[in-house]
């Protein structure tokens, strides 16, 4: 049982695998790249975004408020911004100046010496994520089993950030879940478009997600609660489907054929790596 898990640990270092690696290596996968999937498992692929940066700080502040100061340092812009236009209002766009900015990334540095490595989350940041989270705290959803109305706020109450770590078969898994509901788990993600939404679940491989959770908790019920980012942050809830799951149990198993081939091969370069399919 523990040939692959021993294979794994010797080749990359990691004795595990996450969705968010086995996306690299599943057949379909938009990402599907053995050699990005050996970069991540070295930990050679860092990847930041502005999208992914604000749902962080979104889900601390939705889930684990009590621990918003632990993992980010709230920088209180705003009023100084307002000082600094007041103070260059003879330029026709104050923030566009060179004194405007050399002024701010003084401040900025300054404020830096306080934040101890903690991710930094301007006042913007906050009022947004604080406006969203009031919104989904007032919206309801119709309950498709009973026919009556549920606080979308239900679907996110439970154990929050729950670790699994554990085995699908001979594959070590692990990953943490958004909210442990018991009989159900929710995971949480902002969207531009909440109408694209049930497209992004199989086109950035949110269903191997529901696979592996759903399979290592023995729970049926898994659900996404989405929130768009723009006004009036408009909620869904959707709740994956049998179909969904086999497409994530399909690509999970597709994965894992790739890598123990590539397990196997370890002579071979992965930039030796291609796709063949047909459509």
């Amino acid at each position: 049982m523990m040939e692959f898990a021993t294979k794994l640990m010797e080749r990359t270092g990691k004795g595990y695998l996450s969705y968010s690696a086995l996306k690299y290596a599943a057949d379909g996968s938009r990402n599907q790249d053995m050699k990005l999937f050996e970069l991540y498992m070295k930990g050679l692929l860092k990847k930041k975004s502005d999208a992914l940066y604000f749902g962080s700080l979104y889900d601390v502040l939705l889930l684990e408020p009590e621990k918003i100061t632990d993992r980010f340092y709230i920088l209180y812009d705003d009023s100084f911004k307002k000082e600094l236009d007041e103070k260059h209002s003879s330029y026709k766009s104050p923030r566009a100046s060179k004194k405007w900015k050399e002024e701010y990334d003084e401040w900025y540095q300054e404020e830096m010496k306080h934040s101890k490595g903690r991710e930094i989350a301007n006042e913007e940041m906050i009022n947004q994520a604080e406006a969203m989270i009031t919104r989904l705290d007032e919206s309801e959803v119709i309950d498709m089993t009973t026919g009556n109305l549920t606080p979308v706020r239900n679907y996110l109450t439970g154990s929050t950030q729950y670790e699994i770590n554990d085995w699908i078969e001979d594959i070590p898994v692990r990953g943490f879940l958004d909210v442990h509901g018991g009989s159900f788990i929710t995971d949480s993600k902002t969207t531009r478009d909440l109408y694209g939404f049930r497209f992004d679940v199989g086109k950035y491989d949110y269903d191997i997600q529901a696979y592996i959770y759903t399979q290592v908790e023995n729970v049926d019920d898994f659900y996404w609660v989405a929130q768009t980012k723009s006004v009036p942050y408009t909620c869904g809830v959707y709740k994956a489907t049998k179909s969904t799951l086999s497409r994530g149990e399909y690509k999970f198993w597709s994965a894992i054929n790739n890598i123990r081939q590539w397990l196997d091969t370890p002579e071979k370069d992965t930039n030796a790596f291609a796709i063949y399919s047909e459509i």
